[in-house]
């Protein structure tokens, strides 16, 4: 088992910043690919940005490329996304996931745990 539990959320004006944080528990975290995902009302979870277990290789969407950094302690098992520049339609509920094997995917069907996600809002 692998408990996830997310932080940083908030209310953010537009070109504002925020850090999420993705503290994880239980079994091993340093092996997992870790992802970040978003959920905006009435809309399908989206996939944003993930990390492997590393550190050295990651993926983000092309919409938040350029301001969105993904990253990981491992020592502190804890993954991070750094949002910067963020936009109105950003906003949405953010939700950290965990892959226990293989690599790097974009759906939300390959990751086996999930936390209970964090609120962004950003107005304009």
């Amino acid at each position: 088992q692998v408990q996830l539990v997310e932080s940083g959320g908030g209310l953010v004006q537009a070109g504002g910043s925020l850090r999420l944080s993705c503290a994880a528990s239980g079994r091993t975290f340093s092996r997992n690919v870790m992802a970040w995902f978003r959920q905006a009302p009435g809309k399908e979870r989206e996939f944003v940005a993930a990390i492997n277990w590393s550190g050295d290789s990651t993926y983000g969407i092309d919409s938040v490329k350029g301001r969105f950094t993904i990253s990981r302690d491992n020592a502190k098992n804890t993954m991070y996304l750094q949002m910067n520049s963020l936009k109105p339609e950003d906003t949405a509920g953010y939700y950290c996931a965990a892959r226990l094997l293989g690599g790097i995917r974009l759906d939300a069907r390959s990751y086996e745990y999930w936390g209970q996600g964090t609120q962004v809002t950003v107005s304009s």
